[in-house]
C-alpha cells in the first residue's frame, strides 16, 4: 500500500469510529498526517458489512489497532426495547432508528478509549448534520475529559474536501481502495432498525424517492398477496415472544424476535417513509426512512398499552413519548433528564401484558385482537346488552357538569355581540 502518509511525531492516540467507507477511510488516512496514532472502532449495530474486509482495510491504511465490536444484543435490548415502550416518535412521523444507534456505538468506542488510555475520539460525522451532536454528547457524557477530532468541522479539513471527488483524488494519491462502481447518489446509513437516505438527489424535496433505492424492504406493490399473520407477546412494554399464526414460527430471544420481525415487515414493505424534518441545530432536512420491525413493534405496542393502561397516566405517558423523542433525536440520551424520563415511561409499563395479533400485508400492519391479564377492558361494563356496574342515569348529571363552562362561554360571547 503506497504512499500511505507517514506519521510525525506523535500527538496522541484517536479512537475513529470507522465504518470503513471513503469518507473514514480518508479520516483515518488524514489523521495519521496530523500525526495521530490511529485506533479504529467498527461497531456492529446490524448493518450488512464486510467486517472483516474493514478490518484489513484499516489495518493496512496504517490503524494501530482494530477493534470490531457486535453491539446487536445490546442495540436491541438497551436501546431499542425502551423505545418499543415509549412509542416515541419524533415530529410525529420518524421512529427514530439512527438516533437510537448512536449513542450505542458511542458508548461502545468511550469504552475502548478508556481501556486503551487514547486521549482522543473522532468521527466522519459532518458539520451540518445531528449525528456530530448525538456522538460528541454521548462521549462528553461518559469520558468528560476526552478531547474529540471532528474533521467535517475543521476549515483545513472541509476547505480541503470540498467534495466527494477531492475525497476520491486524495484516496487515490494515498493508496487508499476507491469502490469500482460509482457511489450512489444519495447517502444512507443502516442498522438493524433501519436504514436512512438523504443528501444528494434528495436534497430536492420535489425529487421523487427513486425506484429500487429503498434495500431493507419490498415495494408495497410488489409484495406478496399473501398476509402473515403473527402473535406478539408482550410483558412489561417489551416484547417477548412472536409466533407466526400460519407457520408457528416462534421467537424468544430479544435480537432473534426483533430480527424476524424484521424479515416479516420487509417481505410486505411495512415501514417506508419520506419526511421532511427538524434538525437539531435548526435547519430542515429530508429523510426516506425504512424501518419494517419497528412499525409493526410499535403499533403492536400501542394496542396493548391501551388495552392495559389508565387513560390517565396514559395521557402523562404521551407526553413523556414527545419529550424522550426529542431528547433522543437530539443526542440527550446520557442526560439526567433523559435517564428520568425512562425511568417514568418504564415504570408506567408495568402493568402492559398481553398478546395481539396483527396481519401484515401490503405496506400495512392491522389489528386484529388482543388479550391481557391485566386489560382494564370490562365488557360487562361497556356492553350494549348487559347493564353492568353503571347506572345511565348517572349521564345526565355528568353532561350537566360539562356544559357549564361551555354556557358560560356562550354567555360571554353572546354579550360581546350586542
Amino acid at each position: 500500500m503506497a504512499q500511505i502518509a507517514q506519521m510525525a511525531q506523535s500527538k496522541g492516540t484517536v479512537v475513529l469510529a470507522y465504518s470503513g467507507g471513503l469518507d473514514t477511510s480518508c479520516i483515518l488516512v488524514w489523521l495519521r498526517e496530523q500525526g495521530y496514532e490511529v485506533i479504529a472502532y467498527l461497531a456492529d449495530v446490524g448493518q450488512e458489512e464486510d467486517f472483516e474486509a474493514a478490518r484489513k482495510k484499516a489495518t493496512s491504511l496504517g490503524a494501530k489497532k482494530v477493534f470490531i465490536e457486535d453491539l446487536r444484543k445490546q442495540f436491541v435490548e438497551e436501546f431499542i426495547w425502551p423505545w418499543v415502550q415509549s412509542s416515541a416518535v419524533y415530529e410525529d412521523r420518524y421512529l427514530l432508528g439512527t438516533s437510537l444507534a448512536r449513542p450505542c456505538i458511542a458508548r461502545g468506542q468511550v469504552k475502548v478509549a478508556k481501556q486503551e488510555k487514547a486521549q482522543f475520539v473522532s468521527h466522519g460525522a459532518t458539520g451540518k448534520g445531528n449525528d456530530q451532536v448525538r456522538f460528541e454528547l454521548t462521549c462528553y457524557a461518559l469520558y468528560p475529559e476526552v478531547k474529540i477530532i471532528s474533521p467535517w468541522r475543521q476549515p483545513e479539513f472541509y476547505n480541503r474536501f470540498l467534495g466527494r471527488k477531492d475525497l476520491v483524488a486524495y484516496a487515490k494519491d494515498h493508496g487508499i481502495p476507491v469502490p469500482v462502481t460509482p457511489k450512489d447518489p444519495w447517502s444512507m446509513d443502516a442498522n438493524i432498525m433501519h436504514i436512512s437516505y438523504e443528501s444528494g438527489i434528495l436534497e430536492n424535496p420535489w425529487n421523487h424517492a427513486p425506484d429500487g433505492m429503498q434495500t431493507m424492504t419490498i415495494d408495497p406493490m410488489k409484495s406478496t398477496n399473501t398476509p402473515d399473520k403473527l402473535e406478539i407477546e408482550f410483558k412489561h412494554g417489551v416484547p417477548i415472544k412472536v409466533t407466526n399464526l400460519g407457520d408457528k414460527t416462534t421467537c424468544n430471544s430479544p435480537l432473534e424476535l426483533f430480527q424476524y420481525v424484521n424479515k416479516i415487515g420487509s417481505k410486505h414493505g411495512v415501514g417506508r417513509i419520506d419526511i421532511v424534518e427538524n434538525r437539531f441545530i435548526g435547519m430542515k432536512s429530508r429523510g426516506v426512512y425504512e424501518t419494517p420491525g419497528g412499525t409493526i413493534l410499535y403499533h403492536a405496542h400501542l394496542d396493548i398499552e391501551t388495552f392495559t393502561m389508565d387513560k390517565e397516566v396514559r395521557k402523562i405517558k404521551r407526553d413523556l413519548a414527545v419529550r424522550f423523542s426529542e431528547q433522543l433525536y437530539n443526542g440527550f440520551w446520557n442526560s439526567p433528564e433523559c435517564a428520568f424520563v425512562r425511568h417514568c415511561i418504564n415504570k408506567s409499563q408495568e402493568s402492559v401484558e398481553g398478546k395481539v395479533q396483527i396481519s401484515v400485508f401490503k405496506g400495512q400492519v392491522y389489528i386484529l385482537g388482543r388479550e391481557s391479564p391485566t386489560s382494564l377492558y370490562n365488557e360487562a361494563l361497556v356492553s350494549m346488552n348487559v347493564q353492568g356496574d353503571y347506572d345511565p342515569i348517572d349521564a345526565g348529571g355528568f353532561i350537566k357538569i360539562c356544559s357549564l363552562r361551555l354556557k358560560e362561554y356562550h354567555r360571554l360571547q353572546s354579550s360581546k355581540s350586542t
